[in-house]
């Protein structure tokens, strides 16, 4: 008896792992952006005194659970002193076929993502790919590239560019099926005093 309650336990153990060993197997990469390294030049803001190119990084991901019909990108800054951190980029209903975005296309006028999908409107007031530049002498920011995999084709309730990033947030809290991230940093030294 005792054997077959602890087989029974090590079956229904064994079920929860692999279970989560699928969820866990989606993953997102970038060419540009490495895990935790800082975030470079290139994909930095270029207003508000920062001085980048502001060109979104190519994105790759793979490993989406079955049921997925569309994801959603996002790159969030919970460093930013808002009180709510600060969205820099918001992509929605890319199609379930997709598994990468090329090097800029954050930029609306680029033409580069998929059919039907939306960049929605970011914290800088406009879609689009709007890249790091923290205030000056922070400590250097944490930059969330996330992917997820959503079970709707669309989004319900954000259906155009300037759907707010809450509103996304809303409609993910009810339909993502998994998701993936990695984190860039970035930080700029103090402004020196004259």
């Amino acid at each position: 008896m005792h054997k077959i309650a602890l087989g029974a336990v090590a079956m229904a153990f064994g079920a929860l792992s692999a279970s989560g060993a699928y969820a866990e197997k989606m993953k997102l990469s970038s060419a540009d952006v490495s895990n935790g390294e800082t975030i470079p030049n290139e994909q930095v803001f270029n207003s508000f005194t920062c001085t980048g190119t502001n060109i979104s990084p190519s994105l790759s991901w793979s490993g989406a659970p079955k049921g997925t019909k569309s994801f959603v990108i996002t790159v969030y800054d919970p460093d930013a002193p808002t009180g709510s951190g600060w969205w820099h980029w918001v992509v929605i209903n890319l199609p379930a076929s997709t598994t990468s975005l090329p090097k800029n296309a954050g930029d609306p006028k680029a033409n580069l993502l998929p059919a039907g999908a939306i960049q929605t409107r970011t914290d800088f007031g406009a879609p689009g790919y709007g890249g790091p530049c923290p205030p000056q002498g922070d400590k250097p920011h944490h930059y969330h590239f996330t992917v997820f995999a959503v079970d709707e084709d669309k989004l319900g309730f954000a259906q155009n560019d300037q759907a707010s990033a809450a509103l996304v947030g809303y409609e993910l809290h009810f339909h993502t099926l998994a998701k993936a991230s990695f984190v860039g940093t970035y930080g700029r030294p103090a402004e020196k005093k004259k």
